[in-house]
This record gives structure tokens, C-alpha cells and sequence, in this order.
């Protein structure tokens, strides 16, 4: 690997060195877990007030992009579930395959612990929901409990400070993102309702022109930009949900860099001679320093670069416009019938309940089994704590939640107790990370 071998800068310790990157992907997501909590506010305190009315017709009014006789009309609701959010799978794609290559997923090892959690903390929410509505015919929504928020979790575990270990925090990351893997399974192979397999077969084709591209060592971003808008459109077409399309997209960009590490070191110090060589604010000095810019990007692969440039966008816009698009649910109308509901039940159970109950029973039973072992430095009672703030669904079961019901009672239903049941769940999770002392850790 590219990283392999290299030194510390003066001032900073190996761990530091290492941990920089998930640092960072931790601080942006706690901060956009504050903007998501303001956008989810905003949202509920709209939809409950007299101009209620207004936002619903912000949302359900029609909006039409196209030319010729390429044209989608859909409401801006639609637009972005099925366009911003594609951007937000994208992400999630490209963070899956980051994980796979080079992360906590990248050997059996590793990904053991927090692989068995995540399945056990999905199967479990799901049997509890399915338990839950059994009589009331509402099964579809099963998928709804599955999932881990990972802004929310992360960034819960950001403002407890030196309580959590690092370690910690990275099984936390790790699950969330076995959790959307499964996600991203359930959404695509159940719930899709049909499938056109002339739209199906051109995003395949589309899917192949970038496997091409990066094995031809394509390695400008727009190419690929260009293409997925196709493979969107024909997905979108295709019946199957169009946010699938951004997680089949993240897998065909190139994660190799365009030159090898000793390569860069050869260029860049050639560069920097000829810098230090060079008049101040010469023609030279500046050639030197784009030189050296070129480099830097050479050495970067399209993954972790588009990655690193999404990032704030997802976090700060793109995800915050969806929770105000869709957290907004009519709560005093609706609490009485709610509080006894089997959907609103099924769901809360689901993630309050059974999401510690199935990571910590799994994880444990892992461990026992010898298939798997803990995070070094991580406490039973911490895995309890931060199993609880992975019942914190609210971006991923809001999204499932309308592939489930559409629109009306039932999808209301499910937001409430999607979160009722993720305030619960982090304030469970906060309660017991904690108590724990810092100094015993």
C-alpha cells in the first residue's frame, strides 16, 4: 500500500499519524449530527404549526429537469429521495470499498466483531417489528429498525469526550457501515416492486463502461460523473430504487493511485529543490508549487479524493435538506393513536430495544464462540453503552420507512417512532458511556 513505511511528522505519534484520516471523518460527522438535529427540528416544528400547509406544498410541488425528450417530472419530495440521496449512497459506497481495501473491514480478523454485531443487530429489530405488527397486516416495514445513523452515533460519542476510546469508536463506524451494507441489500432485493430489464440492462452496460474506464487507468472524476448520470437515469427507469445506482457507482472507482509512493518522493523532491532553488515570487517559484499540487493529487486515488470532497457536502446539505424534507410528521394529531400503535410500536421496540439486545448477544456469542474477538481496550459495558446509541436510526429508517409506506397514516406512524425510539436510544447510550470514569478506562 501506498502508506506503508512512512514517518511520523515532528510533534505527532505514529497512532496519530495513523487515526488522522478517521479523525477527521469523526469530527465531520459529529458536526453534521448537530446540523441534521437542527434541520429535524426545524422540520417538526414546521409541520406541527398553523402553516402546516405550507410545508407540504413546499414538498409535493413539481419540479421538471430534462431536455428533448429526456424529461423527469417529480415532486421536489422525490428529487430528493431519489437524487440527493443517490449522492448520499455514493458515499456510503465509497466508504464500504474504502473499508473493504484498506479499513476495519479489510481482513477476517477485523471485520469479525463488528460484522456479527451488525447482523445481529439488524435480524433482531426486524423479528421484534415483524412480532410487533403481526395483526395489523403493516409487515412491510420491517426494514425500517435495521439501520444505524451514524452522524447521530458519532457524533453522541464525540461530545463524551475522553470517555470513549478511540477503539470504540471505530467499531461503532465499522458496524454503521456493515449496517448499510445490509441496508443497501434489503432496499434493492425488497423493495422494488418491478423491474424493466431493457433500463436494467443499460445501467449494466453503463456499470461495465466505468469497470473499463478504471482498468484503462481512467483517473479524472468527471469521467465517471458523466457516466453515473446515465447509469442514475437508467436505474431510475429500471424500477429498482435509484439510490442503489450511487452504491454500484462508488465500487467502479479506481482506489489505486496514479503513481507509487517512491515515485511521488522522487518528484516532490525534485520539485521542492528546484523551489528552494528559485527567485521569491518568481515565475519558477509558482511553477514549483502547482508541481507539487499535481503531485499531491497524483498520489491521491479518485476514491479518497472524491470521497474527501463529498464529504461536507453530504454531511452539511445534503443530508440536512432530506431530514427537513422528511422528518417533518404531524405529531399532535397523531401521538394518542400512535402511543398503542402496532407500526409505531414495532418500530421503537425495534431500535431501542432490539438493536443492544442483538449487537451486544451477538458480539458476545461471537466472542464465546472464538469466531471473534473485542476491540482492545473496549469494556462489556462500553459495547453495552455504544449498542445503544446504534439504536439511533433516524436517516436510513426515515428513508426506508417511505419505500415502505408511501405516504399516510403508517409512514407517520413509523417517523414517530423512528424518533421517539432514536432520542431514547442516545440518551440511553450517553447515560452509561458516561458513568464511566476516564481515569479506570
Amino acid at each position: 500500500m501506498v502508506g506503508e513505511g512512512f514517518s511520523a511528522p515532528l510533534g505527532k505519534s505514529h497512532i496519530e499519524v495513523l487515526t488522522a484520516p478517521f479523525a477527521r471523518f469523526a469530527k465531520i460527522e459529529a458536526s453534521g449530527g448537530i446540523i441534521l438535529l437542527v434541520s429535524t427540528a426545524v422540520a417538526l416544528a414546521w409541520a406541527n404549526s398553523p402553516w402546516e400547509h405550507s410545508y407540504e406544498t413546499l414538498w409535493n410541488t413539481p419540479v421538471t429537469i430534462g431536455f428533448g425528450r429526456i424529461v423527469i417530472s417529480e415532486t421536489r419530495h422525490h428529487w430528493i429521495n431519489d437524487g440527493l440521496m443517490s449522492i448520499f449512497f455514493f458515499l456510503v459506497g465509497l466508504e464500504i470499498k474504502r473499508e473493504v481495501l484498506i479499513g476495519e473491514l479489510s481482513s477476517l480478523k477485523q471485520a469479525a466483531f463488528p460484522f456479527i454485531a451488525a447482523v445481529g443487530g439488524s435480524m433482531v429489530p426486524a423479528v421484534i417489528y415483524l412480532l410487533a405488527t403481526q395483526p395489523s397486516g403493516a409487515q412491510r416495514g420491517w426494514g425500517i429498525p435495521m439501520a444505524t445513523d451514524i452522524a447521530f452515533a458519532l457524533g453522541v460519542l464525540a461530545l463524551l469526550g475522553d470517555r470513549v476510546p478511540a477503539t470504540l469508536k471505530v467499531f461503532v463506524a465499522a458496524l454503521a457501515i456493515v449496517d448499510d451494507i445490509l441496508c443497501v441489500m434489503v432496499i434493492s432485493v425488497f423493495y422494488t416492486s418491478h423491474i424493466s430489464f431493457v433500463s436494467l440492462g443499460i445501467a449494466l452496460a453503463g456499470l461495465a463502461v466505468c469497470c473499463l474506464a478504471n482498468w484503462l487507468g481512467v483517473r479524472t472524476p468527471a469521467v465517471y460523473a458523466v457516466i453515473s448520470v446515465f447509469v442514475w437515469l437508467a436505474v431510475l427507469k429500471s424500477g429498482v430504487h435509484a439510490t442503489i445506482a450511487g452504491v454500484l457507482l462508488a465500487f467502479t472507482i479506481p482506489a489505486r493511485t496514479f503513481i507509487d509512493r517512491p515515485e511521488f518522493l522522487t518528484r516532490s523532491r525534485s520539485i521542492l529543490s528546484r523551489f528552494e532553488e528559485a527567485n521569491q515570487h518568481s515565475a519558477e517559484e509558482n511553477d514549483a508549487v502547482h508541481g507539487l499540487e499535481l503531485q499531491c493529487e497524483l498520489i491521491q486515488s479518485p476514491l479518497h479524493r472524491i470521497e474527501h470532497r463529498l464529504q461536507p457536502w453530504v454531511s452539511f446539505f445534503i443530508m440536512p435538506v432530506f431530514a427537513l424534507a422528511n422528518a417533518g410528521v404531524p405529531i399532535l394529531g397523531n401521538l394518542r393513536a400512535a402511543v398503542t400503535h402496532p407500526v409505531t410500536l414495532g418500530v421503537a421496540l425495534g431500535l431501542f430495544a432490539g438493536k443492544p439486545m442483538g449487537i451486544t448477544g451477538a458480539a458476545w456469542l461471537g466472542t464465546k464462540l472464538k469466531i471473534a474477538a473485542a476491540p482492545a481496550g473496549v469494556s462489556w459495558r462500553q459495547i453495552i453503552g455504544a449498542s445503544w446509541l446504534c439504536g439511533i436510526g433516524f436517516t436510513m429508517s426515515l428513508f426506508i420507512a417511505g419505500l415502505a409506506f408511501g405516504e399516510g397514516t403508517l409512514l407517520d406512524l413509523s417517523k414517530i417512532g423512528t424518533l421517539g425510539a432514536s432520542v431514547l436510544a442516545g440518551a440511553g447510550g450517553a447515560m452509561v458511556l458516561r458513568r464511566i470514569n476516564p481515569a479506570q478506562r
